[in-house]
C-alpha cells in the first residue's frame, strides 16, 4: 500500500482550479484516456505577461489530480520562463513527495505545462505527435525521446524507474528489453560526455573502454546483492533494494528487520559496501536511505 503526504491527499481531496478556461493564451494536452492518464491545463497571461490564472481536467488516479492541482497553484504569478523552470521533481517536493510508482503523474504535469506554453509561443498551435522520435511503449504511448529525457532530468539507472516516471513497460511488458536497450546507450552516452566533455580521442577511447560505464556498474551491484547480500539479511528476516547510484556512491534502502535497526549503519558499511568493493567495484562506498 502506498504512502501519501498530507499535501497530496489534500489536493486530491480538495482540489483547486478545476476546469478550462475559455480561449486561454496557453493550452497544453498530454497523455491518453486509453492509456489511463490525461491531462489538459490551460492559463492566460496578464499584461506584464505574467500567468493569471490556470486550471486543469485530468483522467488519473488521486496522484495525478493532486500533481495536477498544486502545479496550477505554483505557476500562478509566474513569467512564461520562470514556469518552464518548473520540473516533475518540483512538483512532487511541493507535494511532500509521492510513490516511486507515481512519480509519472508529476512528468505529465511538467510536459502539459511545457506544451502550453509552447502553445502560446507558436501563436495557437499544439505540437504534433508526428514530430516525436520513435514510438517504444504501445501500450502507453512513450516514445524514445520521451524515456531519453527523463533518464537525463531524473537520472534514472534502471528499467523499473523508468517505468515509474513514463509508464513505458507498464502494460504488456514486451518493450522492456528495447527499455533496457535506450537505458544502456544513455548511460554509456552520460559517461562519456562526463568523462571527456563529449569529445573522443583514440586515447580517450582507450582509457574508456577500462572504465566501468554507469550501466555497467549497476549490473555488477544487483548481481551481488541478489546473489550474496539479500540472502545474508534475508536469512535473518532483513533485505535491501538497490536505490541509486552516483559516481562510486551506491544508495540501498534496508528492508524488513534490517529498517531501523541500531545496527544498521554497521550492516551496510561492514558487510554490504565490503561485498560491494570486493565483488563489483573496488571504490564502492554504501549510503542507506
Amino acid at each position: 500500500m502506498w504512502e501519501y503526504t498530507d499535501e497530496v491527499r489534500d489536493h486530491y481531496l480538495n482540489p483547486r482550479n478545476v476546469g478550462e478556461i475559455e480561449n486561454p493564451d496557453g493550452f497544453g494536452e498530454v497523455g491518453n484516456i486509453k492509456c489511463g492518464d490525461a491531462l489538459r491545463l490551460t492559463f492566460t497571461l496578464d499584461k506584464n505577461k505574467k500567468i493569471k490564472d490556470a486550471k486543469f481536467k485530468t483522467f488519473g488516479c488521486g496522484s495525478a489530480i493532486a500533481s495536477s492541482s498544486v502545479l496550477t497553484e505554483m505557476v500562478k504569478g509566474l513569467t512564461l520562463e520562470e514556469a518552464e523552470k518548473i520540473t516533475n521533481d518540483d512538483i512532487a517536493k511541493t507535494l511532500g513527495g509521492l510513490p516511486d510508482a507515481k512519480m509519472h503523474c508529476s512528468v505529465m504535469g511538467q510536459d502539459a505545462l511545457k506544451s502550453a506554453i509552447e502553445y502560446y509561443r507558436s501563436g495557437g498551435e499544439t505540437a504534433k505527435k508526428e514530430e516525436k522520435s520513435r514510438l517504444i511503449c504501445a501500450c502507453f504511448n512513450v516514445y524514445e525521446d520521451d524515456i531519453i529525457n527523463q533518464i537525463r532530468q531524473n537520472g534514472l539507472v534502471s528499467v523499473e524507474q523508468i517505468t515509474n516516471y513514463t509508464k513505458a513497460g507498464g502494460g504488456c511488458g514486451n518493450c522492456k528489453g528495447e527499455i533496457e536497450n535506450i537505458l544502456k546507450r544513455a548511460l554509456s552516452q552520460m559517461d562519456d560526455e562526463h568523462n571527456h566533455g563529449g569529445e573522443k580521442s583514440e586515447n580517450s577511447t582507450n582509457l574508456a573502454k577500462k572504465k566501468l560505464t554507469t550501466f555497467e556498474k549497476i549490473e555488477k551491484i544487483r548481481k551481488v546483492l541478489n546473489e550474496v547480500v539479500r540472502p545474508g539479511l534475508q536469512s535473518d528476516g532483513g533485505d535491501c533494494e538497490f536505490v541509486d547510484i552516483d559516481g562510486n556512491e551506491i544508495t540501498i534502502k534496508l528492508l524488513g528487520h534490517c529498517a531501523g535497526c541500531p545496527f544498521s549503519q554497521a550492516t551496510a558499511k561492514e558487510f554490504i559496501e565490503k561485498e560491494l568493493q570486493e565483488k563489483a567495484f573496488e571504490k564502492a562506498t554504501v549510503v542507506v536511505e
